[in-house]
């Protein structure tokens, strides 16, 4: 018998439903799910009333190891996910060098078993020409496969539609992709470069990453997914016109096309570049507050699916250059739950259906093995927050290893006061242990 935590009082959030129940944790698995449980060994929370949630799955984050940790590494930024309640994430494969190959991919896994804070997997990357090693790619061994779209990431891109659909035809895995059309993007900076030069004002990056690019290649993709018959999850919409390219009338285990939406375009829209600058500039752009509205819909009636971060952390001298030499993205991991909290406080979406987008449905989605949700035999993966204890960002509570946040200054209601890590406590009122738990993550595959 392993080691028996008892949380007590608490609000449980799963399923659709909020019900005040005890939770007991053996070893690193739930046991027992009910009222009035009493244990006479267990280490006991109180959880004084407050909500227990499912861990948050991240299905897109850039911890920048190998290659670029000056940026960031697996052991930091897993390390600010805890403290944020994220306690499953899977990262992206434009490392240096890039996650292309099974070799480098294996290599990745035995950083994270060394040095993460929280479950881990990895994406392997699709390009122009590594078919044959994709082919090899055992669907158990890692979450996905990634393809760059569109010109966010070196070179990542794949441009050849010929290999493209090679792809789509020949994995069952799902395929995340980035979607922005390069020769789209290419135009639009070319004509801002010739009237500024490289200090083009940062309010026309929604212009030069525009609508219109980003719905050329997203919808591509889908064409593609259909004709195929892939399964296509399309990262980060960043617009209105996307999402009406999706289904809300199958359950999500039936889908073979499904998006996602980050916490950013869901909070930010192009007024806020004036005062944010290029601490904003993401690729695809924050758009409108009209755009940002229709994911919003989108995200409520189910058509969007998930909800992620996309943290991609950079140094602030490297944020701070001028529009074309300032990298695309900003750290959020350890800021997505309080910002997903904060509207629920301002009204705009429900306790649960925060916890279906950001545990259910990545669990579902990737076919994740025994996380996602408050079950008996389930991994405790939780987290506990308290919906009315107010803090803000400052420099000083910014894990990150860049040092900074897009969320600096802002007052948030929500604090994550426990994280737990397969049933040990990962993080506590402040505090991360420092003592890792973390697993690579296994999936229900044939």
């Amino acid at each position: 018998m392993g080691q028996q935590t008892l949380i007590k009082n608490a609000k449980v959030v799963n399923e659709g439903q909020i019900l005040e129940v005890d939770v007991l944790i053996e070893g690193e698995r739930i046991v027992k799910i009910e009222t009035g449980i009493s244990a006479l060994n267990a280490n006991v929370i109180d959880a004084k009333g407050n909500y227990l949630l499912p861990g948050i799955i991240d299905d897109q984050v850039h911890f920048r190891e190998p290659g670029l940790t000056h940026k960031a590494n697996i052991a930091t930024e897993s390390r600010a996910a805890v403290a944020g309640g994220v306690t499953t994430f899977m990262e992206q494969p434009n490392t240096n060098p890039q996650t292309t190959t099974i070799e480098k991919l294996e290599e990745k896994f035995s950083i994270a078993a060394n040095s993460s804070y929280a479950n881990y997997s990895f994406m392997f990357g699709g390009t122009n020409d590594n078919l044959e090693e994709l082919k090899k790619l055992d669907n158990k061994s890692c979450a996905a496969v990634k393809l760059f779209l569109g010109s966010s990431t070196g070179n990542m891109l794949v441009d050849n539609e010929q290999v493209i659909e090679t792809i789509f035809s020949n994995t069952d895995m799902v395929i995340c992709t980035h979607c922005e059309d390069e020769a789209t993007i290419k135009r639009n900076l070319e004509h801002y470069t010739g009237i500024y030069g490289d200090d083009i004002p940062i309010k026309y990056h929604p212009i030069i990453r525009s609508e219109e690019a980003c719905y050329l290649s997203s919808s591509k993709a889908i064409a593609l997914a259909k004709k195929t018959g892939a399964r296509l999850h399309i990262f980060h919409l960043s617009t209105g016109k996307e999402t009406h390219q999706f289904v809300n009338d199958i359950p999500l285990e039936e889908k073979k096309i499904t998006a996602e939406v980050c916490v950013h375009h869901l909070w930010f829209s192009d007024a806020d570049y004036e005062e944010k600058g290029t601490l904003i500039k993401w690729n695809p752009a924050v758009k409108t507050a009209e755009d940002r509205d229709e994911l919003w819909k989108a995200l409520l009636d189910d058509r969007i699916d998930v909800i992620a971060t996309d943290h991609a952390p950079h140094t602030l001298e490297e944020k701070q250059n001028v529009y074309t030499k300032a990298p695309s993205g900003g750290p959020l991991v350890q800021h997505v739950l309080p910002a997903m909290l904060e509207n629920y406080h301002r009204g705009k979406v429900g306790l649960t259906k925060i916890v279906e987008k950001m545990c259910h449905n990545p669990a579902k989605l990737f076919q994740i093995k025994d996380r996602g949700f408050v079950r008996e035999g389930y991994y405790a993966d939780l987290v506990l927050v308290d919906l009315n204890d107010e803090w803000k960002v400052t420099r000083e509570n910014i894990l990150y290893k860049c040092g900074w946040s897009p969320f600096e200054g802002t007052a948030f209601k929500s604090k994550i006061t426990h994280t737990f890590v397969n049933g040990y406590l990962a993080y506590k009122e402040g505090q991360v242990s420092e003592n890792r738990n973390a697993k690579r993550l296994t999936f229900n595959r044939d």
